[in-house]
């Protein structure tokens, strides 16, 4: 069990260190300018911009969780051979996976329309 945890600090403390060094290490050895010549400077993004980003990233983890929990579902219940208690438990992973599904569709729906709703009273 110790071998397990020791692996594993090395392998996380190996992670965060290049992680952290990496912008450094471009900063210091000029690829940052390099860069620049090469593709421009970004262009500055608005704080609108960057919730955007945020919303899409957190709704396409949402998609990939719905997607492993209806294939763990599915993949339960077919392998139940008959066993009363696996095909529950997995139909109601499935109907757990979709009504989470239609909540999180309903509720970026609602916000979707609310603010563009506001936007358009607004002006903006």
């Amino acid at each position: 069990m110790s071998q397990i945890k020791k692996y594993s600090t090395i392998a996380g403390s190996s992670l965060l260190t290049l992680f952290y060094a990496s912008p450094a290490l471009a900063i210091a050895t000029g690829l940052e300018e390099t860069g620049k010549a090469a593709f421009g400077t970004l262009p500055e993004t608005d704080i609108t911009v960057i919730v955007g980003r945020v919303i899409s990233a957190a709704l396409g983890l949402l998609g990939i969780i719905f997607l492993v929990l209806t294939v763990y579902g599915g993949f339960l219940w077919m392998t139940a051979a008959g066993n009363e208690q696996q095909i529950e438990k997995a139909k109601k992973m499935l109907v757990s996976a979709v009504i989470g599904l239609v909540i999180v569709s309903a509720g970026y729906a609602i916000t979707n329309f609310v603010i563009t709703q506001l936007t358009t009273a607004v002006g903006v």
